[in-house]
Order: structure tokens, then C-alpha cells, then sequence
């Protein structure tokens, strides 16, 4: 039996704030045997709600690793919550500024240094109404392309039937079910020995969410939409279209490189 990845106090203290939230709903995970039990991975993942932080903590605790999330700034600024995220090793994202560069530095140090890193390439809570990502931004593709980490992708549903993150109701009953599935790792090895052009990282960054868009669909038992939604636009935007907030090839205008960039 594979042995848990210490944490050390901070987090300790996330589980004990963590896995009661979680307890909110039931838990079925699919594919946890694709999260190495050593060893780095970036795991890329959908956005739904206000209790994704908690819940995705829990399920990769319970793979017996210790997640380090980027997460914006503004989190680690939160009394107690922004000291008990910092300890656990998660990576302030500054959007929109120089600094998000030094974000990106510091998960690819938590990958070489065999951590996992758990990144919501969205950005944000997706504005879609029905819940589908939205498009992301590629500071997902520069951090894949940038190390040898096996890229993870990763869906969870139900979440957003408890707290709902874009009606903003919170129904905890009756208790509903929480789902997260693995999928196997994406093969980036065609883009590795090519230039980070704008348009091989909007790729990049398409080919990654639309893996976790299909595990979303398995998820919800829907068929998932063929388009990204784009709240900068009147409906949603196909794959490698221009939308509010970036050029025609795909590239941030706020914050180069920036992962979580709203």
C-alpha cells in the first residue's frame, strides 16, 4: 500500500477545515489510480463553484498526495485561510501583472520538486449557465509545456448543485453527489520541441480543456457542447477564436502568462 505524502501542520490544519466541507455532499471518484502516488503532475481541472477548492483538496488527500493550488492573490490576504494556504505550499496567481510570471516559476519548482500542482486554467468560476468551461487562458500550456510533469486532466461535478457559483445559492439539501473523474495523461509531446508561439500554446490550452470537457460530459451524463463559452461575447466561442481580452492568436493582453487571469 502506497504511503500518504506527508504534509506537515498547515496541512493538517486544511483537513480540518477541508474534509467537512466535503462531507457536504457524496463523493465518487473515477480514475484515481491515474494520480501518481509519487512524483509530480500538474492536474488541470474545471471551475464551478465556491466549494472546488475544498472538495478537490480532499480528493487528492484521499490519493494520498498533497495538493499545492495556484490560486489568486487576494485568497492568501483572507486572515487564517490566506496563512493556512500559504503553509500548505500553494502559489499566490497576481493577475494581470508582472508577477504572474513568478507564479508560473514557482509551480514549475513544486513540479521539479515532485509536488502536485493542481491548476483551474479558467481562471475563475465559469460564467457558463449550464456549467461547461469556458475558454481558458494558455498559462496552463506554458507551465505543461515547461516541465516533464505528466499532464492530468480532471473533472468534478456537483459542487455547484450545493453551492452554485453562478446563481450564488448555496443548497446543501437534500445532499447531492460529488463526482471526480481522472482522466489518462495528455500526450504533449508533439509541441515540446516547438516554439511557444501564441497560436501552439492556444492549442495547447484547447486540446487540455477539451479533455477535461469530455470527463465533465461523462460526469453529467450530457454530451458536452462542441464551443468554450466566452463571457466577453454574445454566446460562445469555438476553439481558437478571438474573444474579449486577448489577441487573434489566443495570447493574454492582461497579465502575460497568467493561468488564472480572469
Amino acid at each position: 500500500m502506497a504511503k500518504r505524502e506527508k504534509g506537515g501542520f498547515w496541512v493538517g490544519c486544511a483537513a480540518v477545515l477541508f474534509y467537512p466541507l466535503s462531507w457536504l455532499g457524496r463523493r465518487i471518484y473515477r480514475g484515481t489510480e491515474r494520480i501518481p502516488r509519487d512524483g509530480s503532475a500538474l492536474l488541470v481541472m474545471n471551475h464551478v463553484s465556491h466549494l472546488d477548492p475544498a472538495v478537490d483538496a480532499v480528493f487528492v488527500h484521499r490519493c494520498k498526495r498533497v495538493p499545492r493550488f495556484m490560486a489568486k492573490d487576494s485568497l492568501f490576504r483572507i486572515p487564517i485561510f490566506g496563512k493556512i494556504l500559504g503553509g500548505a505550499g500553494s502559489i499566490p496567481v497576481y493577475r494581470g501583472t508582472s508577477d504572474a510570471r513568478a507564479s508560473l516559476r514557482a509551480a514549475r519548482e513544486a513540479l521539479s520538486d515532485d509536488k502536485i500542482v493542481l491548476i483551474y486554467p479558467e481562471g475563475t468560476i465559469s460564467k457558463d449557465p449550464e456549467g461547461w468551461p469556458m475558454r481558458a487562458r494558455t498559462g496552463v500550456a506554458r507551465l505543461a509545456l515547461d516541465t516533464d510533469a505528466p499532464v492530468i486532466p480532471v473533472a468534478r461535478w456537483g459542487t455547484n448543485h450545493i453551492w452554485n457559483g453562478y446563481t450564488k445559492k448555496f443548497r446543501p439539501l437534500p445532499r447531492k453527489t460529488m463526482y471526480h473523474i481522472v482522466g489518462e495523461p495528455v500526450d504533449l509531446s508533439a509541441y515540446r520541441d516547438q516554439p511557444q508561439s501564441n497560436e501552439v500554446l492556444r492549442e495547447v490550452t484547447d486540446l487540455l480543456m477539451v479533455r477535461v470537457r469530455e470527463l465533465l460530459a461523462e460526469a453529467r451524463a450530457e454530451e458536452a457542447p462542441e464551443e468554450f463559452y466566452s463571457p466577453g461575447r454574445s454566446g460562445k466561442s469555438k476553439s481558437g477564436e478571438s474573444q474579449s481580452g486577448e489577441s487573434q492568436s489566443g495570447e493574454s493582453q492582461s497579465g502575460d502568462g497568467d493561468p488564472t487571469a480572469k
